[in-house]
């Protein structure tokens, strides 16, 4: 299998249909296959392969003048950049009131961010590799030169800010010793030595640069598990010249993701037929065709899609399944030429696997099925929606 895939990458021009072919039966992790295959699939490298090294050089270029637009406190002048300190001017003032201020940004920023921190703190937590430091930690904002402030510091300084003055509800201000923070807050991780930063903060600055760049959606809830499982593929990439720009490959192969999902994360879409409702009826329509009795009992018990569809479809299962399951079924996912036509069928196949516990269950017990998914092999799983495709 490896050597097919090397045949296929081999050519000046990559196949695509070919290549679709083989990694939807699942991309072996040898040798780094499945990043290069990823980035092809997700439209981020070309097919011509004389492209690629430019291309990707003008990314990452472009990726670390994000960092230096965006990452960077307001007020701070940097003496690399070369720019000197100038005395803090109206417009550069903190209490400047007008809207377009750059610390009223900077205070705007400071929501969408605490809300991304929350949860990329939370990524698989029963893996190590989140918490743990990053081989190529981010120069540009770690040089101690630079004294740019890193996202954590600014989380820390935020949150401390809101915890410390926290009013009770009679309207008595208590002062709360920040020390005394409660266990599920930022003390409840080992907190690196400097110059180092885990991968955690790889993803949080992803995440904030994406939210920063797309006003439109910025960060919905939910985005932080749609880039675990690319960072985690792209930071484990046996090639360390690759693996070193895990960062900025990430971020466009996750905003060419979004483009594509994007409206499954945009509530005023829902019902419109690129939304999210449109795709979960769709899993229902198509288990009706396949299974009508299972179907109708699930109607009849009020079982709607939404109480578990919702978050199979709008997450691509990275919920219910193990990190390496995860990204094997995100092998045929990312190869399917329809574009997630393929996730409906692995949703229909899901439920068709447990129909017999679900035409014996109760309400009760099958929203519980279903919201904690029983069977954990997914290749049983990805054979079973193959079938239904063949089926059509």
């Amino acid at each position: 299998r490896i050597a097919d895939f090397q045949e296929v990458l081999g050519e000046p021009t990559v196949a695509l249909g070919k290549l679709r072919e083989l990694c939807f039966s699942g991309i072996p992790f040898d040798g780094g296959l499945r990043c290069l295959c990823w980035k092809i699939l997700l439209n981020y490298l070309p097919l011509e392969k004389a492209l690629w090294s430019s291309l990707l050089k003008k990314q990452r270029d472009l990726y670390s003048q994000f960092l230096k637009e965006m990452i960077i406190q307001p007020g701070i002048a940097k003496a690399n950049l070369g720019v000197s300190r100038e005395d803090v001017t109206l417009e550069d003032h903190p209490l400047n009131p007008n809207p377009d201020s750059r610390w009223n940004t900077y205070f705007k920023d400071n929501e969408v961010l605490l809300q991304i921190d929350k949860d990329v703190r939370r990524l698989y937590p029963d893996m190590a590799f989140f918490q743990r430091p990053t081989d190529y930690p981010c120069l540009l904002i770690l040089d101690p030169q630079n004294e740019f402030e890193t996202l954590r510091r600014r989380v820390e300084q935020t949150t401390l800010k809101s915890q410390t003055v926290a009013r009770n509800r009679s309207g008595v201000t208590n002062v709360s010793s920040p020390l005394k923070t409660t266990p599920s807050s930022l003390s409840e991780y080992e907190v690196l030595p400097n110059g180092c930063e885990a991968h955690w903060e790889v993803v949080e600055r992803i995440l904030f640069i994406y939210a920063k760049l797309n006003p439109g959606i910025a960060y919905v809830q939910g985005m932080n598990e749609i880039v675990g499982p690319l960072y985690y593929t792209f930071a484990t990439d046996p090639n360390s010249e690759w693996k070193e720009h895990a960062e900025a490959d990430t971020f466009f192969c996750f905003t060419n993701l979004m483009a594509e999902i994007r409206d499954n994360f945009i509530k005023s879409l829902d019902d419109s037929q690129c939304g999210i409702t449109y795709k979960m009826e769709k899993v229902y329509s198509t288990l009706k065709e396949k299974d009508v009795e299972l179907y109708l009992k699930l109607q009849e018990q009020n079982i709607k899609p939404q109480f578990f569809a919702f978050r199979w479809l709008t997450l691509l299962l990275s919920q219910e399944f193990l990190l390496p399951d995860v990204i094997r079924i995100w092998d045929s996912l990312f190869a399917d030429d329809k574009r997630f036509d393929f996730l409906l069928l692995v949703c229909c196949a899901m439920l068709t696997l447990i129909r017999d516990q679900l035409l014996e269950g109760d309400f009760t017990l099958n929203m519980r099925l279903l919201q904690d998914y029983p069977i954990s092999d997914v290749h049983l799983i990805l054979k079973k929606a193959k079938e239904l495709q063949d089926s059509k």
